[in-house]
């Protein structure tokens, strides 16, 4: 029997993860919805990530800022791994643990929403961001692993993809980022429509050389 190849081992592995992923639907859609909410009332979204994992989270802050789809107003999202001077500047003077709890409590506000990413769930400086964020009022939300795990049990809400292999948590991460995005875009309210008015300029002499102009408008 041949063995299978390192694609089929692969696309097996994402196959039996992607089935159990659609329960996942109802808590994406809880959150587009709050974070719509969130980043419309002027909060912001904070997020962070290790390895593979911080440049799933710069994926989704780009998303967000930019657009998904339809052209749309930019929302707050900063992803603070990216801020590689204060980051690197904090591991230095305060260790590596540190690097985002310390970016947390500096842009982090009450009401704001945290989103950390990790595969493992147990990454020590992801959880000192969890509890940083806890304790400045900010809403907690986690993309990790299978679950129980450390970060998920710390977080207000998770979503776990339940898979044993890394790569394939990592791929659903970026699954459940743009579900994430699809769904706040559906969120947003709607701007209204600048009123379309027609008419017929008119110009008067008034009899003494100086003209005024009046405007006649009917609404369409």
């Amino acid at each position: 029997m041949t063995a299978a190849t390192p694609l089929d081992a692969h696309l097996t592995n994402l196959a039996a993860a992607l089935v159990p992923f659609r329960r996942h639907e109802t808590l994406l859609a809880r959150w587009g919805e709050a974070l719509a909410r969130r980043l419309v009332g002027g909060g912001r979204l904070l997020v962070a990530g290790n390895g593979g994992s911080a440049a799933e989270a710069q994926h989704l802050t780009a998303e967000l800022v930019g657009k998904l789809r339809d052209d749309r107003q930019p929302l707050s999202a900063i992803a603070l791994h990216a801020e590689t001077s204060a980051m690197t500047a904090i591991g230095n003077d305060y260790g590596y643990d540190e690097v985002f709890a310390r970016q947390v409590r500096a842009h982090g506000r009450d009401g704001d929403v945290l989103l950390l990413l990790s595969t493992s769930g147990t990454s020590a400086n992801l959880l000192a961001a969890a509890r940083a964020g806890r304790d400045g009022g900010l809403t907690c939300w986690a993309l990790t692993g299978p679950a129980p795990n450390p970060l998920a049990e710390l977080c207000h809400d998770a979503l776990a993809v339940g898979s044993p292999d890394s790569q394939v948590v990592q791929e659903l991460h970026l699954v459940a980022s743009h579900l994430l995005c699809e769904y706040v875009e559906r969120a947003l309210p709607v701007a209204p429509a600048a009123p379309v008015r027609t008419g017929v300029e008119v110009v008067l002499d008034d009899g003494a050389g100086r003209q005024a102009r009046d405007i006649m408008r009917r609404e369409a």
